[in-house]
């Protein structure tokens, strides 16, 4: 984002409550969004119903094309509860596109790798 839509102070933290950004709402409407969904903003317009917190998060993914939600939030230096619910009004209005993350069946998702790696952590 831009130093003119920074929404936080890096000091002093939030300038908005996240309750006022999200409207007072803690969850999304409609499906999970994972943190490693990939979100991408879709071409149509956005209306007058869309205010700065959904249009200046709309205009991140134009300029820098689609993420995944855990980029996005870095991105937008925003928690990830607050971006959840705005990616859903989004989607919602038809703004952004949210895909489900891809899976893999592999190494990564191999349970016998995760114990040895949950095993390697916890000597740390």
């Amino acid at each position: 984002m831009s130093d003119d839509e920074h929404w936080y102070e890096d000091e002093t933290g939030s300038l908005v409550r996240p309750y006022t950004v999200t409207r007072g709402r803690t969850r999304p409407r409609g499906p999970v969004i994972d943190l490693l969904s990939q979100v991408a903003a879709l071409d149509a317009e956005a209306g007058p119903g869309v205010d700065h917190a959904r249009a200046a998060l709309l205009g991140l993914l134009r300029r820098r094309g689609p993420r995944p939600v855990v980029e996005l939030a870095a991105d937008a230096d925003l928690p990830l509860t607050v971006l959840r619910v705005l990616l859903a009004d989004l989607a919602e209005a038809g703004l952004v596109r949210v895909d489900p993350p891809r899976r893999t069946d592999g190494p990564a998702t191999d349970p016998a790798l995760l114990r040895e790696i949950i095993a390697r952590l916890r000597e740390l």
